[in-house]
């Protein structure tokens, strides 16, 4: 397989035509060697439109999905992100090209180690890995400017709501098969919250996302 051929083909075919028009995120997708993030069994899969497989039954987001959370996130050389589901480390590895600092949560102790190791091999110094559940929310009481769930929620836990800035923005996949959408939440004032549903899209759930209840009254 020509390696840069078909990375060309993935953004020109897959990409491109999802709307991803952002010259720097078209660029960041050249420059973030996406098949040195996938399990070595799986990585002739690197460029096809699909999600692939990880450890642990978990999923990488397949490459038009990532790249269209990466346009849509505008993420600001200042900003600090949070990432729920840190996977090979790819999401993350790309947000660290944009942002200040990522910190990225993984419940996965074998995954962690993974992202840990491919984004150290790739140089990438500004991103923490920490192990834990943040499918409702990571603790402490710092606020981000951006966070990114990666993987499907059927909702938004509202603990997610007060850890984003004024100004700040959640993207997350939210809904239950076979209706998701990619939705950006903004954080326009101290109460009050902008949501914009982005496109739909079919998507694997988040390990651990809490379940709604199915009671009727």
């Amino acid at each position: 397989m020509n390696i840069e051929q078909a990375r060309f083909n993935m953004i020109e075919q897959q990409i491109r035509p999802w709307n991803v028009l952002d010259q720097d995120v078209l660029d960041l997708l050249s420059l973030v060697r996406r098949e040195e993030f996938v399990p070595a069994a799986h990585r002739g899969l690197a460029f096809f439109d699909t999600e692939i497989p990880l450890p642990g039954g978990e999923n990488m987001l397949a490459p038009k999905v990532e790249a269209r959370i990466l346009q849509e996130a505008a993420v600001k050389k200042h900003e600090h992100v949070l990432e729920i589901g840190a996977g090979s480390g790819y999401m993350a590895a790309l947000l660290a090209h944009k942002a200040r600092h990522v910190t990225t949560v993984e419940i996965d102790p074998e995954l962690k180690a993974l992202a840990e190791q491919n984004l150290s091999a790739y140089g990438i110094s500004n991103v923490d890995v920490v192990l834990g559940n943040g499918a409702q929310g990571w603790k402490g009481d710092q606020e981000y400017d951006v966070i990114v769930i990666s993987g499907a929620l059927p909702f938004l836990p509202d603990s997610f709501l007060s850890q984003i800035k004024i100004g700040g923005r959640i993207l997350a996949i939210i809904g239950a098969a076979p209706v998701m959408s990619l939705q950006v939440i903004t954080r326009t004032a101290d109460k009050v919250y902008d949501t914009v549903k982005v496109f739909e899209l079919m998507a694997s759930p988040l390990h651990a996302a809490t379940e709604p209840s199915h009671f009727t009254f």
